[in-house]
């Protein structure tokens, strides 16, 4: 089905993709897995001859079923694009125009390439919704994008590629921005119409697990080659390159418990600069999870004995919140978004919060900051009830590119906090912001450098220099790691591990990532519709969940494993009675 060839792609000066040959066979499924940067999504691009007319030079062969890309002409290629080949893009909201129906898009390109009327295509569309999952396909195939959730959007994308029947899928980064149990569920889909129809699918991805759970074999790139290549379950089994071995121990585990990090670790993932010119290469992190050194906390409702904490078991009650609810809307419109929510968070301990997407985490992590005004409750810093915006109580966005100004230095950014509390002296501001800078791994010459010239992972350095800029107590991350590779994931994790050992920092983990949040928590909360529905130490939550929405969540998570990753996949089709 695919024949790739000495594949070279570069763009001026930089080669992203270098010499890169592989095959896939018809009806079988690959994995290109590495770092962003490694070049992944430049090769899923050339399958398809996207690099046509973009200035980008191509060498090499490509051929996919078939066709020779490099030397199609452009019917030919139309052809291709989507009849025989078809393409699941990574963002499902900007690949979808917010204009039109959803089932007037997937119809348009089975015109397009069927010839077919439009009642054909518009029956077409509705038959495709339904086979991806989306109920009541003929009355949803009238919204628009907005109306549907990320992971509609995502089925929905998913069912414009199958409109045409292809014989390959090349499915880019598909999961990225989902939570785990909606991840499945697209895993679980990809799966089953592999099954059904026979196509081949070509997966991107820098999520290992996502890797296990979906394919046969796995391409390991770095740096636009190919570093390791074969079975999915001898390449995540016993890798045997060292590159290989590195990202695997980078990738959280949710079953592992934490790990107490020593004081010799400290900062050999955060300490290293990055320079812009390296992006998305930014190194392995520590073997050691940063979690503070702390073996568990109570739950909000339980004493306190026992606890092991940097700060001893009668830790400073930091941030309180009591009975927070929060709607939106009003009258019969109104809906609930947090309800009755209370939280105890203690000087230099870490409190994760986690659930699907719309359970409410976010909402609450925004009143905690006071970015929101709770509709009834109380937060209390520091024991005092406090409303609106607090400089002890900062937050790092979801973000990094949408919560940093393009036309500013991020050297600006990360000085708004000192000079909105009154800093005049100037010297003093660039001095301490360069100063912050270097605290998080990055340089203080970067202070006249530009949002676009970083990585992601660097980004998100910045967005934590700007947070402590305002000194602050608590410190409220919003899915700081969800769009992140799992190197530079775990880098932007120590580092935060790290500056709550030294400062004391108080952090609330707002995430979807099971794994991650028990990488860093000694509490975790599980939200579900706007409720805690389950809240004690980490690894009483994880290694022995009471209810049974939490459990839902634990099983969906991906396993490393692909033999256990069937069994999941199995079980995720019986029922959870709730």
């Amino acid at each position: 089905m695919v024949e790739v060839d000495g594949l070279t792609v570069g763009f001026g000066p930089l080669r992203a993709v270098d010499g890169l040959s592989f095959r896939l066979r018809r009806g079988a499924a690959l994995a290109l897995v590495g770092e962003s940067g490694s070049g992944k999504s430049t090769v899923a691009a050339a399958l398809l001859g996207l690099h046509r007319g973009t200035g980008a030079a191509v060498g090499g062969s490509v051929r996919v079923a078939g066709t020779d890309v490099q030397q199609a002409s452009d019917d030919e290629l139309r052809r291709l694009r989507g009849g025989k080949a078809a393409m699941v893009f990574q963002d499902p909201l900007s690949s979808l125009d917010p204009y039109y129906a959803i089932g007037d898009q997937i119809a348009e390109v089975h015109r397009v390439h069927a010839r077919a009327s439009r009642r054909a295509a518009r029956a077409r569309a509705v038959e495709v919704l339904e086979r991806v999952g989306i109920a009541d396909a003929a009355r949803r195939s009238r919204s628009r994008p907005h109306e549907f959730s990320g992971g509609m959007r995502q089925r929905a994308l998913i069912a414009m590629a199958l409109a045409c029947a292809p014989d390959l899928l090349i499915a880019d980064e598909p999961t990225t921005a989902l939570d785990v149990t909606v991840q499945a569920q697209i895993l679980d889909l990809l799966h089953s119409l592999r099954e059904e129809t026979g196509m081949g699918l070509l997966l991107v991805t820098h999520d290992v697990g996502v890797a296990a759970e979906s394919v046969d074999d796995v391409l390991v790139m770095r740096h636009g080659r190919a570093v390791e290549h074969g079975p999915v379950a001898d390449v995540l089994g016993t890798p045997s390159q060292a590159y290989t071995r590195e990202l695997l121990a980078a990738v959280p585990r949710v079953e592992a418990r934490r790990v107490v990090a020593h004081a010799a670790d400290r900062g050999r993932a955060s300490n290293r600069p990055d320079h812009p010119s390296d992006r998305g290469r930014e190194g392995v992190p520590s073997d050691h999870a940063p979690n503070g050194g702390r073996e568990g906390v109570p739950s909000d409702h339980a004493s306190d004995g026992g606890r092991e904490g940097a700060f001893g078991a009668s830790g400073e009650v930091v941030l309180e919140a009591a009975g927070l609810r929060r709607e939106f809307g009003r009258g019969k419109r109104a809906v609930t978004a947090v309800d009755d929510v209370s939280l105890t968070l203690r000087r230099g301990e870490t409190l994760g919060i986690v659930g699907e997407s719309g359970s409410g985490k976010t909402t609450l992590g925004r009143m905690l900051v006071g970015l929101l005004a709770p509709t009834a409750g109380e937060i209390r810093y520091a024991g005092r009830p406090h409303t609106g915006v607090d400089p002890a109580v900062q937050m790092v966005f979801q973000d990094p590119v949408s919560s940093l100004n393009p036309r500013r230095s991020v050297g600006e950014s990360v000085a708004d906090p000192l000079r909105a509390r009154g800093e005049k002296d100037e010297q003093y501001v660039q001095g301490r912001v360069r100063e912050l800078l270097e605290r998080v791994g990055l340089e203080g010459a970067h202070y006249n450098r530009y949002p676009h010239e970083f990585s992601g992972g660097q980004r998100q350095r910045v967005g934590i220099a700007r947070a402590l800029a305002a000194d602050p107590r608590v410190i409220v991350c919003d899915e700081p790691v969800s769009a992140l590779d799992v190197t530079t994931q775990a880098q932007v994790v120590a580092l935060l591990g790290e500056l709550q050992r030294e400062l004391g920092l108080a952090l609330v983990f707002v995430a979807h990532d099971l794994a991650v949040v028990r990488q860093v928590s000694d509490r975790v909360a599980v939200m579900r519709r706007g409720r805690i529905v389950e809240a004690g130490p980490a690894d009483e939550v994880y290694g022995s969940p009471r209810d049974p929405y939490t459990r839902q969540l634990l099983a969906a998570v991906p396993a490393l494993d692909p033999e256990a990753a069937a069994r999941r996949r199995a079980a995720r089709r019986e029922p959870v009675h709730m």
